[in-house]
């Protein structure tokens, strides 16, 4: 007779010591991505009837697959917005998934969503939220600013609907032009309309401009958007001038940090956030800047039964969740079954403290800072922006596109590092996005050493 407990005994070995052997290693290889010609001639065909046995399909990932994905948290990864999870972090979230946790409701899961909460909590005081302020951790920042919209449209039109006034035939939300792309995206799922405000040469949006935005668009408005620390230059709008206007308009105003938001928990960038306490929600992204694995957006609103309101599902099946006031997860974003994926990012915070945190994120900001320097200093390159966090955007002077796309090949192929063209303003250009406590100066100045 077949041993089932035997298999599932051998296969739980086979995976623990793949993931020790990972997490441990300080020498993962950058690794790059493969044709998809290559990996079917490499992998061959995996899904068959009878299987091909776990000690093939871990073989097969492991020299096949896993070494055509880059590798993010490698500190030459450099592009877009890297990831480096601590390894308490990565391991618990093993855990996570081995204690066979739902995160959706307080019923099926208080304790995690206990766990889960405190950690918001935490981050709320952090950011200068009152006492009471809440909300969930959901997969990504796209999903943290689209609830986040939706529960402001929601509340605009309640606020409306009390006070017996029309609604606007379209709904509106004001963002910068500079904005990340989910802001869009999220228009686009909720039927809304983008009013784009031009921000100022340093990249930042203040009140003034916004001012003008909400007296010509009125009471379309419903929201607007300020923007802590911008994916491509890592820019801070002035969210202080942006929360005075709420002294003379009525809209909700929401805060997408989600890479930029956790730098207040350094001394060096806290003063830049300005006016975040004033905010109706705000998102940040663990999975970026606090060092936590993929995914996790934290989403804290001001006063959470407004997010309650909008987002819980209400079924015959739900009766026994809905009826109640336990805290559902669940109620409190566009989302229903969910992971406790919070509970790496607590577990690691318990286990290391905040301070460790503080420390991180300052280094980030001091290397950046330090390698801007260097880059001003060199004849034939060119600051795009000062930094204010940990982004570093520059041009080598007279490159054209094609060239940063053959550097950077060049850089991926040599397993030297993996760092991509961007562009500003029609202008190609590249950037470090420095994130990883690994990332040395002597690594920086390599990779510009190469461009000469």
């Amino acid at each position: 007779m077949h041993d089932v407990t035997a298999e599932n005994e051998r296969i739980v070995d086979l995976v623990l010591d793949y993931s020790r052997r990972r997490m441990l290693s300080d020498d993962t290889p950058l690794d790059k991505p493969e044709t998809q010609a290559e990996l079917n001639r490499l992998a061959g065909r995996t899904i068959h009837e009878g299987g091909i046995g776990a000690e093939r399909a871990l073989s097969i990932f492991e020299h096949v697959l896993a070494p055509a994905c880059i590798t993010t948290d490698h500190p030459q990864y450099l592009s877009f917005i890297p990831t480096a999870p601590t390894k308490a972090a990565t391991a618990f979230d093993l855990v996570v998934s081995a204690s066979a946790l739902y995160g959706g409701s307080w019923l099926e899961g208080s304790g995690a969503v206990h766990a889960e909460n405190e950690v918001l909590t935490w981050l709320a005081g952090e950011f200068g939220l009152p006492a009471g302020a809440g909300g969930v951790f959901v997969q990504g920042g796209t999903l943290g600013n689209l609830s986040s919209l939706v529960a402001a449209r929601e509340a605009a039109r309640v606020r409306l609907t009390l006070a017996d006034e029309d609604h606007p035939a379209r709904w509106k939300v004001v963002c910068s032009a500079e904005a990340h792309s989910s802001v869009a995206s999220a228009a686009r799922v909720m039927d809304i309309e983008i009013v784009k405000v031009q921000p100022d040469d340093d990249g930042t949006l203040r009140g003034d401009a916004v001012r003008g935005a909400l007296d010509e668009h009125g009471a379309s408005v419903f929201a607007v958007v300020a923007t802590g620390g911008s994916t491509n230059f890592g820019i801070v709008d002035d969210i202080a001038s942006i929360a005075a206007l709420k002294q003379e308009y009525d809209f909700w105003l929401h805060v997408d940090g989600a890479y930029g938001l956790a730098a207040m928990l350094s001394p060096l960038a806290r003063h830049r956030f300005a006016g975040v306490e004033q905010a109706d929600s705000v998102i940040v992204d663990p999975h970026k800047w606090l060092f936590a694995p993929f995914d996790a957006c934290a989403l804290i609103y001001r006063d959470p039964e407004t997010g309650r309101r909008a987002h819980t599902q209400h079924a015959e099946y739900l009766d026994t969740l809905t009826e109640t006031a336990d805290w559902s997860p669940s109620d409190y974003a566009a989302h229903l079954t969910r992971r406790a994926r919070g509970l790496p990012f607590w577990f690691s915070l318990a286990s290391y403290g905040a301070g460790a945190y503080r420390d991180a994120v300052t280094a980030s900001i001091e290397l950046a800072a330090r390698i801007a320097d260097e880059i001003r200093s060199r004849e034939g390159f060119a600051l795009v922006r000062d930094p204010q966090l940990g982004v570093v955007v520059f041009e080598r002077v007279g490159w054209s596109k094609a060239d940063y796309d053959r550097w950077s090949a060049r850089l991926l192929d040599e397993q030297r590092a993996f760092v991509v063209p961007s562009s500003h303003a029609g202008r190609p250009n590249t950037r470090f996005a420095i994130l990883n406590p690994r990332t040395t100066f002597d690594d920086l100045v390599a990779i510009l050493d190469g461009m000469e």
